[in-house]
């Protein structure tokens, strides 16, 4: 890509955005970070410090009043922002990438994608754990055949946190959209969805585990899919023993892979996409087979491909720039919060949901 890299303004410095868009952003050809939106002192320090050249909004309007200096809005603020922060910039002419999930209700994340095709604009939603390690190194076994037919896909993303520690993700209140259901199931449902194509139904189970927690800290979807294949899907934030990051049953073998994708780690500590950039130790290989647990050495070690976050950013530019597909719609994210709906009413009613 040659020229003028697009200006982008990113509004919120949380996790989202101070670990996850600004690095990411900063690193793409053809991208350019010019405005961080964030109220908070101390957030803007630091924004300051890791970009010496960003500007700086403190609230929404401040970025919306110049939005003819801005080619690319991208929504990193809590989940209760994201559906008027989106309609108000494509509303201003202008693209977005918003954080998962896109929005509280399917129906909300079809207005926007109704909203961003009227005015031929990109809407699109920040799915970065499709290109996680083991998602990629999964997708590539799946296109070989070396599993046969997929019968049952497992997921975990699970994590050993005791104590709740505060904030809007893990507030009670509705509004907030909160919760690990929409938290992490976002991702894992998604991932099912890439993989394995359309839900027919959902049964879900839900708990408050934690003392003070107040919404779900440990759930599980099942999920049908339209083809046959079963998704068991796994989010927890009370796990004492991680189980397999995925555990993929097959006719003719399986995978099974322990570990978390090491590029959120590597960005928590400030290092940037380069050479080397998502590789793990070999020791942290999955394994392929049928007949012995892996954990007794069963099957052979499968090299994991390269995780590559930075391909979402490069996508969203490539289709600004050169009218390449989106990485990701908000139909497709739609789909996925059609699950989580679904999921949330299985739960509470204790019934299997037929979508």
């Amino acid at each position: 890509m040659t020229g003028t890299p697009l200006r982008v303004g990113l509004v919120g410095y949380g996790l989202a955005g101070s670990v996850f868009h600004a690095p990411l952003i900063a690193a793409t050809e053809g991208l350019a970070l010019d405005t961080v939106v964030t109220s908070n002192p101390e957030r803007q320090q630091q924004a300051r410090a890791g970009f010496p050249d960003v500007r700086l909004a403190a609230t929404p309007d401040e970025l919306f009043a110049r939005a003819a200096e801005l080619d690319l809005i991208v929504v990193a603020s809590p989940n209760k922002t994201h559906v008027p922060l989106a309609t108000t910039a494509l509303k201003a002419g202008l693209p977005v990438v918003v954080d998962k999930p896109v929005a509280g209700t399917a129906a909300e994340a079809r207005e926007l994608a109704a909203l961003a095709e009227e005015r031929e604009l990109l809407l699109s939603v920040f799915q970065n754990r499709r290109w996680d390690n083991d998602f990629l190194t999964l997708r590539k076994l799946l296109n070989e055949g070396e599993l046969g037919d997929v019968w049952r896909f497992e997921s975990r993303f699970e994590r050993w946190r005791p104590k709740p520690k505060g904030g809007w993700r893990e507030s009670g209140d509705p509004t907030e959209i909160g919760g690990l259901l929409y938290d992490l199931g976002s991702h894992v449902v998604d991932q099912a969805l890439v993989l394995f194509g359309p839900a027919a139904s959902v049964y879900a189970e839900t708990d408050i585990r934690r003392p003070g927690a107040e919404t779900d800290d440990d759930t599980f979807i099942a999920i049908t899919h339209a083809n046959g294949v079963r998704s068991h899907l796994y989010v927890s934030a009370t796990t004492a023993q991680l189980g397999p990051r995925f555990r993929v049953l097959g006719s003719s073998a399986g995978y099974v892979k322990y570990g978390l994708d090491p590029q959120e780690a590597a960005l928590r500590d400030g290092l940037r996409p380069g050479p080397g950039w998502g590789t793990e130790d070999e020791s942290l290989w999955g394994r392929v087979g049928s007949g012995e647990s892996p954990v007794t050495g069963g099957g052979r070690p499968e090299p994991t491909l390269p995780g590559d976050y930075p391909a979402y950013y490069a996508a969203v530019a490539k289709a600004l720039l050169e009218g390449a597909p989106n990485p990701v719609t908000a139909r497709e994210a739609a789909a996925a919060l059609d699950v989580l709906e679904a999921a949330r009413r299985s739960a509470r009613e204790k019934v299997t949901v037929t979508l």
